[in-house]
């Protein structure tokens, strides 16, 4: 059985994805149960994907909040990097909507509060994640809890690889960031509202079923109008339209979303909101062209739990964290997670 760092070791596979194996291991000097993402052998001589998974470890490791994945350790053994995490007891959001459909309105408020006050978290610390979706969010008895931070950046920093690429997941890909610009948390913002929308509705604001067409989504279509959820407060709605904004500057910041969030977190009885659909914003047809031709999708990168980010969703929409390189798409990209 595979000990590593003298301390870890490693007893059932969990899962893997196209980047790292993720184990159930026991730490033996602490006496505890733990996870451990060990870089796959086939990219572990790769310096990206160590500078990637390092990277993940550093910006997770800052970070200490309820709601986001405790890192407690990172090491190399046998030219394979490794990052020991808390091991969660849930199952991501993707899989609930999955196997149960959209969560009950004030399960979905409660959860998406929780996110949004660990990405404020994250924000006032100077980090985006830039993956937020309902694979990386696992549901557990104590709440959300944000995971993978495996293409974080600082704000500020470009958000175009030093390859000329992008990073991100179609589905959930803020307009702006196809313009290939500096690292802002508003993106993070906007994803939050897809999570929110989708959460509460098991499914996207538009249909998409290649790159392409959701990043024309993103960038072109108005979000639909949140369809009626019974006793859903319209402050809810109202703030998931604004996280949807096409402009970055005129979305919530994290820490106010999660403050609106939170006062609607337990159960009760307001009118449900219908919003309208905002004035269209400006189009960038150059931009989502560009940004198609980076999406040539490469394969997931994060395991959750004791369920791979691989797999079908009902969205119908697109595809694992990826690098996104230089080269024709277009064609259909796996489900969204």
């Amino acid at each position: 059985m595979t000990v590593l760092g003298g301390r870890y070791r490693l007893t059932t596979r969990l899962g893997a994805g196209g980047m790292a194996v993720v184990w159930r291991a026991y730490d033996e000097v602490l006496d505890r149960p733990v996870a451990v993402k060990v870089l796959a052998p086939r990219v572990a001589a790769d310096p990206s994907f160590r500078w990637r998974l390092r990277a993940e470890a550093q910006a997770a490791g800052k970070l200490c909040h309820p709601h986001i994945t405790g890192v407690y350790d990172y090491g190399e053994q046998d030219g394979a990097p490794y990052v020991v995490m808390e091991l969660i007891d849930g199952q991501s959001m993707a899989a609930s909507l999955d196997l149960d459909g959209p969560l009950p309105w004030p399960e979905a408020v409660k959860a998406c509060a929780e996110v949004a006050s660990a990405l404020a978290v994250a924000h006032a610390h100077g980090v985006v994640h830039r993956d937020v979706k309902p694979s990386n969010v696992m549901l557990t008895a104590g709440g959300a809890k944000v995971v993978d931070f495996g293409i974080s950046a600082l704000i500020g920093a470009s958000d175009v690889t030093p390859e000329g690429g992008l990073l991100g997941t179609p589905a959930y890909l803020a307009p702006e960031r196809m313009e290939g610009g500096q690292v802002s948390p508003a993106t993070d913002v906007y994803a939050l509202g897809l999570l929110l929308y989708r959460a509460l509705t098991g499914h996207l604001p538009w249909e998409a079923t290649t790159t392409t067409q959701m990043l024309r989504a993103h960038r072109y279509t108005d979000p639909g109008p949140l369809p009626p959820v019974e006793g859903l407060p319209e402050a809810v709605a109202l703030l998931c339209r604004r996280c949807l904004a096409k402009r970055p500057e005129t979305r919530p910041s994290s820490a106010e979303a999660a403050g609106v969030l939170a006062s609607f977190s337990t159960p009760s009885w307001i009118p449900v909101a219908t919003p309208a659909a905002p004035s269209r914003s400006r189009q960038w047809a150059g931009a989502v062209l560009a940004a198609a031709a980076l999406l040539a999708v490469t394969g997931g990168l994060w395991v959750n739990g004791n369920r791979s980010s691989s797999g079908t969703s009902g969205t119908g929409a697109a595809a694992a964290s990826v690098v996104l390189p230089r080269s024709p798409s277009g064609s259909p990209p796996r489900p969204a997670r």
